[in-house]
């Protein structure tokens, strides 16, 4: 059985909502480098009620991206079908009449979003930058390094007042990924604005600010263009075509010792798989253990029908007993079946997040009968929830995105006096943003009265490697975390990921992908 419910002493909490003097804020463009996201940004500032906001605009101090750069993003949204304009487009500073103020008076605090040379400012000011790098320029460099890049935001003496490591959900095309972090700039700034933001990454590093490098994208232009890499490019596409791209498998094993948890390494004996017919995977591995048996819930894809249902399979002394079968399937797809007991029946909160909603479903005839008993939350794109019953009170956990950008990069949290809701969002949400640290990878483990946290490292890609963070904080002053380990598909777990885990009942659980390697001709 998971266990929800850690040692900690109850704590009484009163959610109501946390009000915030009025700022006179003032964001400052460069009038030559607006963009969609600078739009976008103050549309949001102008809806808070602790803002009354201004703008200042100067020309030619930002440092400018590529001359290319434009040509690189158009040539990306023909080929791909992208949707333009977008957060990356560049904006007629025409846009910006609604916002002009004829006297607005002295700011409280300037975001000065130029980055270029400092400015006398008698306020407090916040400047941003990309792993130490002000303005854009950095976020392209660090794409083409292949590498998460770490948003800061900076008081004027390089105090960091924010900080995240942002994902996006294609780090192949530039465009898509370049749009998904200015959305996620956008919720940093908003989370810094309501004092929730973090100041540190869980491991404690964050980039040191400095001037930008010089950055040429013309080499990797021409070589896109070559005869060589566009063969690659058609054989890749059609490798993925014929051979579904990855496939996602389980592993599992008896635990005889200590298990992954306090190993914090692949096992000796390595992991056996769940097997697979070829024409469906499985993956996002929960398991319950009830009356002395181990069910473990999946999510089924079938590739000719292309969606996710949740399926199960019980384990007998030798392992699965049959094949998993599906237990709950939805019009929209169903992943993660975050599964556990409480109040003497068995509950599901599958991911649904193409929905906009988190749903808790009851077994009635355990492991299948399952019927929509709630709505937990509504409104939002979430991933994964993970419940955790900590002090008395239960905490919900999910990564939202909130108006673009990655799905993995945004820890939100909600907590209840019961399960069923209602569910109050934490005040200080997002309470992370860290690509590397922020969604969740399965049931969190209470351990030696530490509370572990699985959690997805999705640097590069989505689920590459399995994270295990110690919570330090859990309740309605903020979170946070810090990671103990990261373990990653090899010699021990064939492959390129490694994403979930979860154990029950002496068994344990993980997750990956691999590619069967395809040669291409050189």
């Amino acid at each position: 059985m998971i266990s929800l419910e850690s040692s900690a002493p109850a704590a009484a909490w009163d959610p109501s909502v946390v009000s915030r003097p009025v700022r006179h804020v003032r964001v400052r463009f460069d009038r030559a480098a607006l963009r969609g996201w600078h739009l976008r940004l103050l549309e949001r500032l102008a809806q808070r009620d602790d803002c009354r906001l201004s703008i200042e605009t100067v020309e030619g101090v930002a440092p400018a991206l590529p001359d290319n750069a434009e040509w690189l993003f158009r040539l990306e949204a023909t080929i791909h079908g992208l949707p333009r304009p977008g957060l990356a487009t560049p904006a007629a500073p025409l846009a910006l009449a609604p916002y002009e103020v004829a006297d607005a008076g002295a700011p409280d605090l300037v975001i000065d979003l130029c980055g270029g040379r400092p400015m006398n400012d008698a306020a407090r000011t916040w400047r941003l930058d990309v792993d130490g790098v002000p303005g854009e320029a950095g976020i392209l460099a660090a794409l083409f390094a292949g590498r998460a890049p770490v948003f800061a935001l900076r008081e004027r003496a390089g105090e960091t007042v924010a900080v995240g490591r942002f994902g996006a959900e294609s780090q192949r095309v530039m465009l898509v990924a370049f749009e998904d972090y200015l959305a996620r700039t956008i919720t940093l700034i908003e989370a810094a604005l309501s004092g929730g933001a973090s100041r540190d990454l869980p491991e404690g590093h964050v980039p040191r600010l400095t001037r930008p490098a010089p950055f040429d994208i013309d080499a990797w232009t021409a070589r896109s263009r070559a005869a060589r890499n566009l063969g690659r490019q058609i054989a890749r596409r059609l490798y993925s075509l014929c051979f579904h791209g990855e496939r996602w498998r389980v592993g599992w094993r008896r635990v005889e010792g200590p298990d992954l948890i306090d190993l914090r390494r692949h096992p000796p004996g390595g992991w056996t798989d769940l097997p697979d017919d070829g024409r469906r995977f499985y993956a996002d591995p929960v398991a319950i253990a009830r009356d002395g048996v181990v069910t473990l819930f999946v999510e089924e894809f079938e590739y000719a029908r292309a969606k996710g249902v949740i399926s199960a399979v019980r384990f007998g002394p030798h392992g699965p007993v049959g094949r998993p079968e599906p237990v709950l399937e939805r019009d929209t797809h169903l992943s993660y079946p975050f599964v556990f007991e409480a109040a003497g029946e068995v509950w599901m909160i599958p991911e649904s997040s193409r929905s906009a909603t988190i749903d808790l479903y009851r077994a009635t005839q355990f492991p299948g009968g399952w019927v929509h008993e709630a709505v937990l939350v509504a409104g939002v794109v979430a991933s994964d929830a993970t419940l955790l019953r900590h002090q008395g009170r239960w905490w919900l956990f999910a990564t939202v995105r909130p108006g673009g950008g990655s799905y993995s990069d945004s820890l939100y949290l909600w907590s209840a006096d019961d399960f069923r809701g209602p569910w109050t969002a934490h005040p200080r949400n997002p309470v992370l943003i860290d690509v590397a640290s922020a969604r969740p990878a399965g049931p969190i483990v209470l351990r030696d009265g530490k509370l572990i946290r699985p959690v997805q490292d999705c640097r590069g890609s989505y689920g590459a490697a399995l994270g295990l963070a110690r919570i330090l904080q859990l309740d309605e002053d903020g979170f946070a975390q810090r990671i103990e380990t990261y373990l990653s598909a090899g010699s021990d777990w064939r492959g390129s990921r490694m994403h979930m885990y979860s154990a029950a009942g002496g068994l344990e659980f993980i997750d990956g992908s691999h590619r069967p390697r395809m040669r291409l001709p050189l």
